[in-house]
């Protein structure tokens, strides 16, 4: 019998990726999805759930399978007020985390972001880092973060800012070498390929970061 796996931010540029790789792996018998609309995906092995994902406590019942992707996230160019971006990028992975170990789900994949830390002076290092520490007071057997650079990909929305630094990582990748290559901007396939892996094997760190991911994606 496969998996059924749960995914929390289908309409982001990761949890796009994963939602159809996750469609189209025969491992997988159903993906459910909660989100706040819809995906536009149409696929017999997915399950949509259109909700308030400031409520999702309340799906408890609906919150069941074998393993999280958690995809959430947001931008201060998208979310400028802090408690909303709080809300968004602490509150939902920690409320997933609760419901997983509610449900007995065995594994909780979230992504993070290179530098979170819950002591870190910039908001949104510390805001991922309070994120991870907390999800990992919900004891979930197996939890993993990952924790990428710069995310290099198509987004429907225009973030000038984050253009021009994806087209200066052009030129910078090849020089960030040694203890540097973490900091190498990423495409999405290698996150998603490393999220997959981590569904069906255990890994030895929980804290996986940039340049890890594509170690383990290759």
């Amino acid at each position: 019998m496969g998996k059924t796996a749960i995914l929390l931010g289908i309409t982001g540029l990761i949890g796009n990726a994963l939602a159809k790789n996750i469609l189209e792996d025969s491992r997988y018998d159903k993906l459910i999805s909660f989100h706040r609309r819809k995906s536009g995906i149409v696929h017999p092995k997915l399950e949509e759930h259109i909700v308030d994902l400031f409520d999702l406590e309340k799906y408890a019942e609906q919150f069941k399978g074998d393993v999280v992707f958690c995809c959430i996230g947001t931008t201060q160019a998208k979310t400028d007020d802090k408690e909303t971006y709080k809300k968004i990028d602490y509150g939902i992975p920690v409320a997933a985390a609760k419901l997983s170990a509610y449900n007995n789900i065995p594994k909780f994949i979230a992504i993070s972001a290179l530098g979170a830390n819950p002591s870190s002076s910039v908001f949104y290092n510390k805001t991922k880092g309070e994120m991870e520490r907390d999800v990992l007071k919900q004891n979930v057997n197996e939890t993993y973060f990952l924790q990428p650079s710069l995310l290099a990909g198509y987004r429907e929305e225009q973030r000038i800012l984050e253009k021009l630094a994806i087209g200066a990582f052009k030129v910078l990748n090849p020089l960030l070498i040694g203890p540097l290559k973490k900091y190498q901007s990423i495409k999405p396939e290698p996150i998603v390929a490393t999220m997959q892996y981590l569904a069906f094997n255990t890994y030895s760190e929980i804290r996986i970061e940039s340049d890890e991911i594509k170690k383990i994606a290759n």
